[in-house]
């Protein structure tokens, strides 16, 4: 509805300072102006919009992780997560919307006092009930929308456009009920019920879905009589909330007993979830079965609940203050402990199951649901490490989500949940070190995978012995399943190789990984996987066997996983930079060391030249590369890697020799009749028909209520297969392989 004023307003405000809060009462409308306002200031911003929503947050020290969560920010060094938001934001010029942060105050303010100072490109918008109280901090109240005064009279049907609060209840009682139309003979009550509500977005989306039952006349006289009871008392409680907490209580009581009960059970998610979580939850222990599916389906009918479909299932998400009403009625109901605790049974079997599958084909899939559910994770974790009874089980989940963690670049948030509930009483178990075990050798072998330039050093006098080893096994006592145990035996071999190599015995690694490669292809699996073919590569590079080493990099670089994960993606560039280096081709090492350089900079990886030991051997490459290339051809070089795409710069990486003179590698895409013949799995084909609509992957991101980066992997994975360098390649030939007669789903 029309925000025109607030929405000049907010870019003046943004124009005039760094930090604008938009506060309000509730059900206001605060977090849909935000999201206007990203939406068309996107492209004042060179480094974009970034969302951030920290409703699902019930604790304040995680914010610094779900901001650099949403980000994007990989990172296996083990810094604090605020340094590293800090760090990554210090040279960008992009607008951060933190939304929903009254509950979070002392963290939010924390974060935003440290990044405004060392960050002059970024501005803060945030929506909360309160201020943050920062100096330099712009305030804007958002405004209900606007309502004739009782003695205003409407214009006629035409008039209601002057009033927002009219036009909302018409647009969303036309979505109820299609036959319904503003006249002349319902405005009045239109009107009236809108001042009733005082111009609440909430309360007024709440009141049009009662269109379905009763007229529009009815419900005034309803909502009247409602209300006449639930405000009558609690004059220190401010109007506005009075209305928005008589509206949802009216709500409440319109519900059927079961949806009462279900809508109070379905409240200890976090952010959103799937039929399968509500059913979990939402069947008590005396084992009484309820049609879940059929409640659900009320409550989104009643518009208590947002279902959207993602893939081939529906997710469902409680808003804010419809999720806090709920709270309160189910710890009237007594409840509160046992649905918590059916909530952390079913997101611990998810996160075991997908644990057990980890290491095997579906990766990107369980990948993408663990990401997908992390809000109700983290909700699981709170819950256990702030309940003394269930402190153990949430050290046994944080060191399970370890294939979480540890991919994605989050060491610091496991090791949070780990110091938590150790903090509360947790004993140290099998488990704990497992997690702990895990952690650390992957940043082992990320250090060493990604100092390739050092790695082929000679040891110094510091060296240790040569039958140190590291444990082939991580814990004693503990009895993990197959997979589990392929997965730490190869980064065991892994870890094993890259310190041979680190150690000038690069000739003994060569086999250690060739057995763990043969350990990850009999299981179908590519995370470990890459790293056994990067540590394979760089001992062959170290060896001087560059033939053999650029077979094994590129090897890695076709794989699914790593095309998909950028810093895995920047380390196999690196080494394949450093082997052209090394074999005189300067042009493609400068190429592809820009092509790295872009990678870490998206990623928030610390540049090569930041570390100290590596800094002398990139001199002495950048001087023989200058050298070769004269300053001009080195930095024009230099300037084109960090322009190609990432499918470009893959398409590069795996050509024989460089073909780029100005521009970006031309693509050697599969013809289409090739490319008709690879399968594409429903979802993929999902998103290759929103990617022919136009749609970019942020856009992807919010039709199927899925995280950006997750639509990223999914295009990616996509060009990949079909062989394709673009999106519009991708949207000629799904156009030109749709079905005669299929028309575009809509959206």
């Amino acid at each position: 509805m029309d925000r025109r004023r607030e929405l000049a307003e907010v870019k003046r405000l943004l124009s005039a300072g760094r930090l604008l809060t938009l506060t309000g009462a509730a059900g206001v409308g605060k977090t849909r102006l935000a999201l206007r306002i990203a939406e068309r200031l996107s492209r004042a911003f060179p480094d974009g919009v970034w969302l951030v929503s920290l409703s699902p947050l019930q604790d304040g020290a995680p914010v610094a992780h779900a901001v650099a969560d949403a980000l994007g920010i990989s990172d296996d060094t083990g810094r604090q997560p605020l340094d590293l938001v800090v760090e990554y934001l210090r040279a960008r010029r992009l607008l951060l919307v933190l939304d929903n942060c009254e509950h979070l105050l002392d963290a939010c303010a924390a974060l935003v006092g440290a990044v405004l100072p060392r960050a002059a490109g970024v501005r803060i918008l945030a929506t909360s009930r309160h201020r943050l109280n920062l100096t330099g901090e712009h305030l804007l109240e958002v405004p209900p929308l606007g309502i004739p005064a009782p003695e205003e009279p409407v214009e006629g049907v035409s008039g209601t456009k002057t009033f927002p609060a009219l036009e909302l209840f018409s647009d969303r009682a036309t979505a109820v009920v299609p036959d319904f139309a503003m006249t002349a003979g319902n405005l009045e009550y239109v009107a009236r019920l809108c001042r009733r509500l005082d111009g609440l977005p909430l309360a007024i989306e709440l009141a049009a879905v009662r269109l379905r039952t009763v007229g529009i006349k009815k419900l005034v006289e309803q909502l009247d009589d409602r209300f006449r009871l639930l405000t009558g008392g609690g004059r220190s409680v401010p109007p506005r909330h009075q209305t928005l907490r008589a509206a949802i209580e009216w709500s409440y009581g319109l519900c059927t007993q079961e949806e009462q009960r279900v809508w109070a059970l379905l409240s200890v998610f976090a952010g959103s979830f799937d039929l399968d979580a509500a059913e979990a939850v939402c069947t008590e222990d005396d084992g009484e079965h309820t049609d879940v599916l059929d409640v659900v389906a009320g409550l989104v009918d009643k518009s208590i609940l947002i279902g959207r479909r993602s893939g081939d299932a529906m997710r469902y998400q409680l808003l804010s203050s419809l999720r806090d009403y709920g709270l309160e009625k189910l710890a009237e109901l007594g409840t509160v402990l046992a649905a918590r605790r059916r909530h952390r049974d079913h997101y611990l079997r998810l996160a075991e199951a997908c644990e057990r599958q980890w290491f095997g084909p579906r990766q990107l899939e369980i990948a993408g649901s663990l990401r997908s559910e992390l809000d109700n994770f983290r909700a699981v974790l709170n819950f256990c490490t702030t309940t003394p009874s269930e402190v153990q089980i949430g050290l046994r989940l944080a060191a399970i989500l370890w294939c979480h963690w540890t991919p994605c670049g989050a060491n610091d948030e496991m090791r949070y949940w780990f110091q938590q509930a150790v903090h509360r009483g947790a004993k140290p178990s099998g488990r704990w070190a497992t997690g702990f075990w895990v952690c650390g050798m992957v940043m082992v072998i990320h250090g060493r995978s990604t100092q390739v330039l050092q790695a082929a050093a000679p040891p110094d006098g510091s060296a240790r012995a040569r039958d140190d080893r590291p444990a082939a096994t991580p814990v004693a006592g503990w009895r993990p399943g197959e997979r589990e145990l392929m997965s730490f035996v190869v980064l065991s071999q892994i870890e094993l190789a890259c310190t041979l190599v680190f150690h000038a015995r690069p000739d003994q690694a060569v086999p250690l990984c060739r057995e763990a490669l043969a350990v990850c292809q009999a299981y179908d699996e590519q995370w470990a996987r890459s790293y056994a073919l990067r540590t394979l590569a760089l001992a062959q590079w170290a060896l001087g066997e560059y033939d053999g080493a650029t077979e094994h990099a590129r090897e890695c670089l076709r794989l699914e996983y790593v095309v998909h994960d950028q810093p895995s993606l920047g380390r196999t560039l690196e080494l394949l930079a450093a082997i052209a280096a090394d074999k005189g081709d300067a042009e493609r090492a400068t190429v592809l060391q820009g092509a790295t350089e872009r990678i870490r900079h998206d990623t928030g990886q610390r540049p090569l030249a930041s570390r100290p030991r590596q800094a002398g051997r990139i001199r002495a490459s950048e001087r023989r590369t200058r050298e070769t290339l004269g300053d001009r051809g080195f930095e024009q070089a230099f300037k084109r890697g960090e322009e190609l795409s990432r499918n470009d710069v893959v398409t590069y990486a795996l050509q024989e020799r460089s073909k780029i003179s100005g521009k970006s590698p031309k693509p050697s895409p599969a013809s289409p009749g090739e490319a008709a013949d690879t399968r594409l799995t429903p979802r993929e084909r999902q998103v290759a028909e929103l990617v022919s609509q136009g749609l970019t992957d942020k856009q992807i991101s919010a039709a199927l209520v899925i995280a950006q980066r997750t639509a990223e992997w999914h295009v990616r994975r996509i060009l990949t297969k079909l062989r394709f360098t673009n999106r519009t390649q991708l949207a000629a030939w799904f156009s030109s392989t749709r079905p005669p007669g299929e028309r575009p789903e809509s959206r």
